[in-house]
């Protein structure tokens, strides 16, 4: 029974749901090396002290307890001034000799993460890329070659999501893919497996696909309520092949924080064109938009275009690997400076 059981979570560690990886980190919690610390503020708990970094109470709590046995108080309340271990945060299994984590989503060639600095320590964003399972989205043609938007956009996001980790974040994939993670080829072969987090299938009808994404995000924002949250929607646009477009950024016209959070990403592209293309300029605009996710979402939200998925030099910053994780690193420094200007 005992190997049984073993063998059951060492199964268990290579499969994708975030949910699984949690499960996995909190039976060996005891043993995981390299946690982060924190120190008790005057009057605190460990309810407050666990949403000061964002980390849900009811999930972590007995960790927290099993972790710092011997610094509790009477009813393990906190002592002020005292140093405390923290549950580790990130959905994956852990790597002691690094201080990193191995995080399977990514592909074998990227699954190893190591932390940059804790930046973005005590945010949590729900990354969501546009369309899959059924619905491939926007296709364009490129010699021989199909492009399809939810290829490209998950590729771009879940380099995202490995950036704003290695900076400390807590990150949910809502569109989820097992078997393809980061890849580094031009053209990235389509298929149909996606899930909505944890693992639902999605559905075919267009609105009920919506539904199921505000419900995931919604069902997190409420477990992490009190937490930085921030939502972001990746897509590639469809036109002609005529119109050549650079990034641009949708928010809800009834967020303020929404917009804002539109425009620190949008002045950051501009800089970075400013600075990498300084003759070219850039056109990048933020608007407000009626969608459906923006709109019902619990999480100041952004919508991003990432180009014109049939526009020849468009198609550039969609197949050549290297543009790919510059989209994503300069939304991740969007997003850090972001957070910056909301703490």
């Amino acid at each position: 029974m005992r190997n049984n059981h073993s063998f059951t979570l060492l199964r268990l560690s290579y499969k994708f749901s975030a949910f699984v990886f949690f499960l996995l980190v909190v039976v060996s919690a005891v043993q995981a090396q390299d946690y982060q610390t924190t120190v008790a503020k005057n009057g605190e708990g460990i309810y407050s002290l666990l949403k000061r970094h964002g980390l849900s109470p009811s999930e972590h709590l007995n960790t927290f307890i099993e972790l710092n046995k011997g610094k509790l108080g009477s009813n393990n309340s906190l002592f002020a001034g005292q140093t405390y271990t923290l549950p580790q945060q990130e959905s994956a299994s852990q790597s002691p000799a690094s201080g990193g984590a191995i995080y399977p989503i990514f592909g074998k060639a990227y699954e190893q993460v190591n932390p940059i600095d804790n930046s973005l320590q005590g945010a949590v964003y729900y990354l969501l890329s546009g369309h899959g399972g059924p619905d491939p989205g926007a296709v364009g043609r490129y010699g021989n070659h199909t492009l399809c938007e939810d290829e490209y956009a998950y590729d771009v996001t879940l380099r995202l999501a490995r950036r704003l980790i290695e900076h400390g974040a807590l990150v949910y994939m809502i569109t989820r893919d097992e078997n393809d993670g980061i890849r580094d080829g031009s053209f990235l072969e389509p298929d149909k497996d996606e899930t909505c987090y944890p693992e639902l299938s999605i559905p075919r009808n267009h609105l009920k696909r919506l539904q199921q994404r505000k419900d995931a995000v919604n069902k997190l924002s409420i477990k992490h309520k009190g937490s930085f949250q921030r939502l972001v929607i990746i897509h590639v646009d469809s036109r002609s092949k005529g119109e050549n477009i650079d990034v641009f950024f949708y928010h809800d016209q009834r967020s303020k924080t929404g917009k804002k959070l539109a425009n620190n990403l949008q002045q950051t592209f501009k800089k970075k064109y400013d600075m990498h293309q300084p003759n070219r300029g850039y056109h990048g605009t933020v608007s407000d938009r009626n969608l459906y996710v923006l709109k019902y979402s619990y999480p100041p939200a952004v919508f991003i275009e990432l180009g014109n998925i049939n526009h020849f030099r468009d198609q550039q910053r969609f197949i050549q690997s290297n543009n790919r994780q510059a989209l994503a690193n300069w939304l991740a420094e969007g997003l850090q400076t972001d957070f910056k200007n909301n703490k």
